[in-house]
């Protein structure tokens, strides 16, 4: 039988089981090292299907690794669960109507990117089980993918050194293979403590953590100009030291997210933002403490991974969508912005040229798009990528011109449009597993090329090592 049709057929047989698992994380919410029921959800499920499961690895409680199988390779699939704060919103709703507000939903579709991989892996090994396929299937399961990086504490812990390929994926609202990319990514807490006193009575015995905060912000800004074009700096002031301002405030954070597109790039501009907040110490006579919490590093590109996937991909689509389903998508191409439909208009021109308004007028894009895909954004998926050929693509699961972190993703997050693309993921992360499973030249060419593009260049050690994972 072929292989396709083999493991597609295995994926199918258990569609249900997979939809209630991706629905049920749907439900659950849970946002970064706090996924508990979510990842004893994966537990259970893995256990049931003969996996030997660890839950609670590298020094994270809903960290797990499920594996079945012995001897090479090891192919692992990188599974997340992890949602968004603040983004709760009512399920197959094209307005914003949250569940409860101010809770937590699962803007960036994580339900069904970790439920994938565990279906690829759950098909891998029945033909493991069949002695169809011979060597090791590895199951992540990932927390905290955002803002926390929590592979980053798994790749320290050696979790990945064994480990000869590692395969993902990422819902989104394009078919596309992920190339060489994504923004190295360094999170750190800058506390500034004071000294208080009575606004208006005594103002000169004060010394005051909000001008602190809001001098390092001015300091930075002005450092935007000397830094390279293709780095980015945000932050958020998470405590202004309170809410009274005829009190000189003691105390004020502001946590700071520093991207550039290579590791050592974000390592110098972190060391340049903390002299910033140094500085901004120094002017207003307090003290500054600095807690780095995560670190992303930029992704390296296989492209022997990369084409397996394209080549298998364009096996696998389009997808079969009923009128139903075309009909529920541009329903929530009503529900974009403007802004976003600028953007939807310039992919479409990007990728269609001339039939750009052809495009437009396709509610789900079902079909590759040429190329490589290179995101603005930042994952920890980059961290494994620097120790093991890593590969991602992209699979439609949402409506054309959706935008990402938003509650219009939370919305479709549980309709069959996104199912259907979650199904399809599974199936190409399965047959390109097959294919480095049965070659062993396929699985040597990928570390080959890892080893091209690193040039030598040694793992950098940009997670403090006395850092453990942490609930912020």
């Amino acid at each position: 039988m072929d292989h396709f049709k083999e493991l597609s057929d295995i994926i199918e047989a258990k569609k249900e089981e997979f939809f209630d698992l991706s629905d049920k994380i749907w439900g659950f919410a849970e946002s970064r090292f706090q996924e508990f029921e979510s990842s004893k959800l994966d537990a259970a499920y893995l256990e049931s299907q003969g996996f030997k499961v660890k839950l609670g690895v590298a020094d994270e409680d809903t960290a797990l690794v499920a594996e079945y199988g012995s001897g090479k390779p090891v192919i692992g699939f990188l599974g997340e669960y992890d949602a968004l704060s603040g983004l709760s919103q009512q399920a197959d709703v094209a307005e914003h109507v949250p569940i409860q507000a101010g809770c937590d939903g699962h803007g960036c579709g994580h339900n069904l990117l970790g439920t994938a991989d565990l279906a690829a892996a759950v098909a891998v090994k029945e033909l493991i089980e069949q002695g169809k396929l011979k060597g090791t299937v590895r199951f992540y399961g990932c927390p905290a993918e955002e803002n926390a990086a929590g592979k980053s504490f798994m790749v320290r812990a050696g979790l990945f050194d064994d480990c000869d390929i590692c395969l993902t994926w990422h819902p989104g609202w394009m078919n596309q293979v992920n190339g060489n990319g994504s923004l190295a990514n360094i999170r750190v807490f800058y506390t500034f403590h004071g000294l208080s006193s009575h606004a208006a009575g005594a103002p000169h015995l004060g010394r005051s953590a909000l001008d602190a905060v809001e001098l390092m912000d001015v300091g930075v800004n002005y450092m935007r100009e000397h830094m390279i074009d293709e780095a980015r700096i945000h932050y958020a002031i998470i405590n202004t030291g309170g809410t009274a301002p005829n009190v000189v405030q003691s105390e004020a954070q502001v946590l700071y997210a520093i991207r550039a597109p290579r590791v050592g790039q974000v390592m110098e501009l972190f060391d340049r933002v903390s002299d910033c907040a140094r500085g901004a110490a120094l002017m207003t006579g307090t003290r500054v403490d600095i807690k780095q919490v995560s670190a992303c590093y930029d992704c390296i590109g296989n492209d022997v991974i990369a084409g397996r996937f394209m080549e298998n991909m364009d096996k696998l689509l389009p997808i079969d969508y009923t009128e139903e389903e075309l009909a529920y998508a541009k329903k929530f191409q009503g529900a974009i912005t403007e802004l976003d439909r600028a953007s939807l208009k310039n992919a479409a021109k990007r990728i269609a040229g001339k039939d750009a308004a052809k495009l437009l007028e396709q509610p789900i894009w079902n079909f590759r798009v040429p190329g490589y895909a290179k995101s603005g954004g930042s994952t920890d998926v980059g961290n494994v990528s620097w120790v093991v050929p890593t590969a991602q693509f992209g699979i439609a699961t949402l409506a054309a011109g959706t935008p990402g972190h938003a509650w219009q993703v939370v919305a479709q997050g549980k309709g069959s449009v996104a199912k259907k693309g979650m199904l399809t993921a599974a199936k190409l992360l399965a047959v390109t597993a097959f294919d480095f499973f049965t070659d062993e030249k396929l699985v040597q060419a990928a570390k080959d090329e890892l080893a091209q593009r690193l040039e030598g260049e040694t793992v950098p050690d940009a997670l403090p090592r006395d850092l453990k994972p942490m609930i912020w």
